[in-house]
């Protein structure tokens, strides 16, 4: 959202209000520092332990509140979080026009990724303007009988973000050995928590020791689901470093960094390409396939076979690497920040 924010501030016909339910603190505090966002709101929502069901319900309290304090002419949110979910049901419930970013994404399972697609497809359902990513996506809200004239092609603000910042993500703050080949891994998914997880490692085990060539990164999300197995399992391997979660700057430069990304991540899927990087997705299903359609991305799911054959490929065939390196962004330009905001003025004038 960060460049819709600075694009929308810059109109001053607009008064442009950013509202933080912080359910992910620990991203979200770095990202609004890095693209200089204070939020006017603050609801500090987590709370340890949080169920889905108690997180829901605080939310739409929460956010009623807001909502009947501020009143608002638009509300706008992004993906497929709880948060968006519940911000699309408040919205409904007080009849206040909402704009979701990132719309039409779609596995057509509703338990994979779980909770999010069914958190995306509630948001779509009571959303005035579908901002969407791409064709397909467009194609998916069509066939769930969104109107056309409700739709519009935009591209993913995540690519503005990107390019916003890919120029000044030079340095980690991590100390890596250069004459290896970097890995970079990130895994935070509900659905590969306990045995898939346990298996993404092994795999990565298995890597490592039969490529003396390659060292792994590895910013380990804070869920303990995760946290707990990663450093059982990988903590005590001298070329894998798990440290706390990056910054998105530095992150980006990570991304920049590696030869190869293993991620259960969405937006790495849509980074990763346009940055020339080949991703092998630790998961069965994807809302992105455009990426894998252009042979970027490939869906390796969490089988320690797959992902130890997939990978060992790309390190030793230089030619099936290039053809996953090819730097392809199907999910932006670098306008779409500008296009939301031109819908959005024209629906004012």
């Amino acid at each position: 959202m960060a460049p819709i924010i600075l694009a929308l501030k810059k109109q001053p016909e607009l008064r442009v209000r950013v509202l933080a339910t912080a359910q992910h603190r620990d991203l979200l505090d770095q990202v609004m520092h890095a693209f200089g966002i204070e939020p006017d709101i603050d609801l500090n929502i987590m709370r340890p332990n949080q169920g889905l069901s108690e997180l829901t319900a605080r939310l739409l309290l929460e956010l009623d509140g807001v909502l009947q304090t501020e009143q608002p002419d638009v509300v706008l949110a992004q993906g497929d979080t709880t948060t968006v979910m519940t911000v699309a049901l408040a919205c409904f419930y007080l009849r206040i026009p909402f704009g979701h970013v990132e719309a039409g994404l779609r596995t057509w399972d509703k338990n994979n990724p779980f909770p999010e697609e069914m958190n995306r497809v509630i948001a779509g359902r009571l959303a005035q303007w579908h901002f969407a990513p791409t064709e397909s996506s467009r194609q998916n809200l069509l066939r769930e009988g969104i109107p056309d004239a409700d739709i519009s092609v935009t591209g993913n603000s995540v690519i503005d973000a990107l390019l916003l910042v890919a120029d000044r993500a030079k340095t980690m703050p991590v100390q890596l050995d250069a004459s290896k080949r970097l890995i970079l891994l990130t895994a935070h998914r509900r659905e590969n928590f306990g045995a898939p997880f346990e298996r993404v490692c092994n795999a990565i085990l298995t890597l490592l020791e039969r490529n003396e060539d390659i060292q792994v990164l590895y910013p380990v999300h804070p869920n303990p689901n995760v946290r707990d197995v990663a450093y059982q399992l990988l903590g005590q391997h001298p070329r894998v470093v798990l440290c706390e979660p990056l910054d998105y700057v530095p992150f980006v430069a990570a991304m920049q960094s590696a030869y190869l990304i293993l991620s259960d991540s969405g937006g790495v899927q849509e980074e990763a390409p346009a940055l020339g990087k080949p991703v092998l997705v630790l998961r069965h299903e994807t809302e992105r396939p455009e990426a894998v359609a252009q042979g970027v991305v490939k869906l390796v799911g969490t089988d320690t076979d797959v992902i130890i054959e997939s990978a060992q490929k790309l390190l030793d065939d230089p030619a099936a690497y290039r053809a996953m390196a090819r730097g392809v962004s199907p999910y932006g330009d670098g306008h779409t920040a500008a296009r939301i905001v031109a819908i959005l003025m024209a629906y004012f004038v």
